[in-house]
Order: C-alpha cells, then sequence, then structure tokens
C-alpha cells in the first residue's frame, strides 16, 4: 500500500515527553503520522510521500490550542501549512488540513492513534517502529524501540533498512540506543568510499560529549554493516579524509583533541592535542597528554 509518512515534532524542553503514532489520510493518500511531544510548543516537523520516500521538513508551533505546520519551500517560503485545531495528545482521532499558499489546494487530514511511546517505570511493550526523517538515495529507515518495565524511557534495539518505492526490507540491524526524538539518524559517507552510509544517536555523557553507531554501506551491495567506528563527539572531513574527535570534561575546562585517518574502514589515530583552561589568561593552553 502507497502511504505517506508524516512525523511531526513539538519541542518539549530537551526531553521527548511523548511519541505517538498515527495512521489515516491526507485528501484520499493514505497516511501515518508520529507526533513528537514537548513543552514549549515550538514545533519541527517532516513528511514523505512513499512513491518518492523523500522527507519534507516542517516546523511549527500551538497556537491557542491549535497546531500549526508549515513547510518551506527552498527560498524559505512557507509553500503549505497543515493545521489541528484544538489539539490534544490524550485525543484517539485527530481532523486538520492541508492547504497551500494560495490556498487553490484544500486537504482534510484524518487520523487515528495507533500506539504512544510514553515515559514512565511501569509501562512496557516489546517492538514499536518510527519512520526517521533521514534517507539515502535508495533507502529509508524505521528504529524498532522498545519499553521494559522499571526502565523509564524507550530504548531503541534495532534499525530496519527499505527500499525506496517498493518498501522492500532489505536488513535489521540490532542496536542499543538511546531514543532521542525526532534527530536520531544521520547520513554521511564516514568511511570516504563514496557511498552514503548512515548513523544512529547512541547515547549523551557528561557536558557536550556525544556517540553515535556509524553503520557503512557495503560496496555493490543494498545492505550494511556497523562499523567499529567509535569516539565521542566524532566529525567528518570529506575533502581531507579525517575523522575529528572531541571529548570535553570538567565543565569544559579541559578537551582532547583527536585526528583519525580511516584504512580499511578502520579509525587509526594520526595526532592528540589536549587544551586546558587557564583562569589567569581565560584562554585555553596547551598541555601534555597523560
Amino acid at each position: 500500500m502507497k502511504t505517506i509518512f508524516l512525523v511531526a515534532s513539538l519541542l518539549f524542553a530537551s526531553q521527548v515527553d511523548c511519541q505517538i503514532s498515527y495512521s489515516g489520510k491526507i485528501g484520499k493518500s493514505p497516511i501515518k503520522l508520529v507526533l513528537h511531544q514537548y513543552s514549549d510548543g515550538d514545533s519541527r516537523a517532516f513528511y514523505a510521500y512513499d512513491n518518492y520516500d523523500t522527507p519534507i521538513n516542517i516546523d511549527g508551533y500551538l497556537d491557542k490550542g491549535d497546531l500549526k505546520l508549515f513547510e518551506n519551500d527552498s527560498l524559505g517560503t512557507t509553500a503549505a501549512t497543515l493545521t489541528f485545531r484544538n489539539y490534544k495528545t490524550s485525543r484517539k482521532n485527530l481532523i486538520g488540513d492541508w492547504i497551500n499558499a494560495d490556498h487553490s489546494k484544500h486537504y482534510k487530514i484524518f487520523l487515528k492513534k495507533d500506539f504512544s511511546i510514553d515515559p514512565g517505570a511501569d509501562i512496557q511493550w516489546s517492538s514499536r517502529e518510527l519512520i526517521q526523517p533521514i534517507t539515502t538515495a535508495d533507502h529509508y529507515f524505521k528504529l524498532v524501540t522498545q519499553k521494559e518495565k522499571n526502565q523509564f524511557y524507550a530504548r531503541i534495539i534495532a534499525v530496519k533498512v527499505f527500499q525506496k518505492r517498493t518498501d522492500k526490507l532489505i536488513q535489521t540491524l540490532s542496536l542499543d540506543c538511546q531514543l532521542l526524538g525526532i534527530d536520531n539518524l544521520q547520513v554521511g559517507d564516514y568511511n570516504f568510499d563514496g557511498l552514503q552510509d548512515f548513523s544512529v544517536f547512541e547515547a549523551s555523557y557528561a557536558g557536550a560529549n556525544t556517540s553515535r553507531i556509524f553503520i557503512l554501506r557495503n560496496p555493490n551491495s543494498e545492505t550494511y554493516s556497523i562499523s567499529n567506528f567509535s569516539g565521542t563527539s566524532l566529525e567528518f572531513d570529506p575533502e581531507l579524509k579525517r575523522i575529528y574527535e572531541h571529548n570535553q570534561c570538567c565543565a569544559g575546562t579541559s578537551i582532547i583533541n583527536s585526528t583519525y585517518k580511516v584504512v580499511d574502514n578502520v579509525m587509526v589515530l594520526l595526532d592528540t592535542n589536549c587544551l586546558q583552561y587557564d583562569e589567569t589568561t581565560e584562554e585555553y593552553i596547551e598541555v601534555d597528554c597523560e
């Protein structure tokens, strides 16, 4: 069945309060909608037609109880608005409107709640799948989540890889990662071989330190392999073909910067630089790495 995937996100502080999966229609087109609920009323969203499986980003907010989501064109001009009147997360059914910028096209939206992903120690379930807003040229992805009793937040236990246009399941890869709202997945060429890879947010640590699972596209194949790339807050330079690691501690007063190259899909350390904040000069100075 051809499906439009729609994912909306309301920023509720920095932590997802709940995520709700809906199914229904925009006009005559079947859709699935996943809503990320946060606290301050700002919204982020995306949707993608199944014929293309390419997400379209949407931003919005709650306005006097109405949820408004705005689709922008490449110039940043609003191309369409999705509105849900008197929006409440507790409702089992949602009715809304999709209207383009000049009001020449207007489609009704009808949605029914399928499930919600809520925090709480007493809540448990085994497997719920969330479509992701990031795709490669060939594939789109769903994260498989699980909620165990006495575990306050749900976790990611796998990622599924689907072929665009056919919706064929290519592969399921087992993971163990934190669930990070709408920004779990990123796409990039992490081993600099000219193929599109993807990564899944793994965990956040003290300060600004984070980690991701980097999953590499296998040459001459539609499949992927989980790499052994590791480190905190990795950044990738496709021009110089280098990986940079940034590790902060002690409220940012101590920083370790490392540079790697990639050899046979393995990170090889080239250089490490250590900095310490000097309160007298109010600047970072280079120190020996212990």
